[in-house]
């Protein structure tokens, strides 16, 4: 167990203790940095509902270390069976602990990535479960393989949607990592008032700092407005939508008739594929889903 009384600096604590605690407690370390490095990579969530000793299912996190354990005697005594209690290093604040660090390091290696060159910033916002205002912004650059790519940096919560707002979150989220607003070439947003305004959107904002910071409305958005409008349009498209939603509505408030379509949906499926109008394959023939049709702004 490490004793850090009196203020000690960890380095002058791990000196008192025998090479075999510090080999014990690098490999725990080095346990929950893996798991947690698995975890992040596939955007799986963390802890279980219940992480008890007795619980069945303990969450990703708890479940692979045990995994070790089983696989790895050894190894699975050093981590959990005979760690210190307060040394476990598998709470939910070391849980986050490792979550940070690894955010960092990826923040780190995009920017080391973006070689302090020009770049554009794609910002969107949104509600959270929690109905928080939540802005994510994403850089484009050139890399170093001369190919154009998008990455995420950062989800903040603001107070508002105004454009005044806005510029302060992207400016201080640019100046948390070292960025200029001089080094922005391009903008891209949705066609919302606050944006693209201007006289006081955001974009018409930061050309006012950097008038290389050229505005181009969200291809993405821009595509999906075209098909909602034309689908308005175009009476056969603007029919099958009401079909499906009126389907959705008879179908979705019952589990009954929910579990009915599956059953029709794999009698049909069977069918074609005794007939031959279809063919089996990885990632073919899936169970699909209903999904009320939705509008964009």
């Amino acid at each position: 167990m490490l004793d850090l009384s009196n203020h000690q600096s960890i380095q002058v604590v791990f000196d008192k203790h025998s090479e075999k605690l510090k080999s014990e407690y690098q490999m725990r370390l080095e346990a929950s940095i893996d798991v947690a490095r698995l975890i992040l990579l596939y955007g799986l969530a963390f802890r279980g509902h219940d992480e008890s000793e007795s619980s069945t299912n303990q969450g990703l996190f708890l479940g692979f270390l045990r995994w070790h354990e089983d696989k790895h005697p050894d190894m699975g005594k050093v981590i959990l069976e005979n760690a210190p209690q307060n040394d476990t290093l598998t709470c939910p604040i070391i849980q986050k602990d490792i979550i940070n660090a690894c955010a960092k390091e990826t923040l780190k290696a995009i920017i080391g990535d973006l070689n302090g060159d020009y770049f554009g910033i794609l910002v969107d916002e949104s509600n959270d479960i929690s109905h928080k205002e939540q802005m994510a912004l994403v850089l484009r650059y050139v890399d170093k393989n001369a190919e154009v790519v998008e990455r995420f940096v950062g989800l903040v919560h603001v107070s508002d949607t105004s454009a005044c707002s806005l510029k302060e979150a992207i400016y201080s989220l640019l100046s948390d990592h070292s960025l200029s607003p001089s080094q922005i070439r391009g903008q891209g947003y949705d066609g919302a008032s606050n944006m693209r305004g201007e006289i006081s959107g955001l974009k018409t904002l930061i050309m006012k700092d950097n008038s290389s910071a050229y505005y181009i409305h969200c291809f993405a958005h821009q595509l999906q407005l075209t098909l909602v409008a034309m689908s308005k349009k175009h009476l056969d498209v603007e029919d099958f939508f009401c079909h499906v939603t009126n389907v959705l509505n008879v179908i979705g408030v019952s589990f009954k008739r929910r579990d009915l379509l599956r059953h029709l949906q794999a009698e049909k499926l069977e069918q074609l594929l005794e007939s031959g109008e279809i063919h089996t394959g990885r990632g073919l023939n899936q169970e699909r889903g209903l999904q009320r049709p939705g509008d964009t702004r």
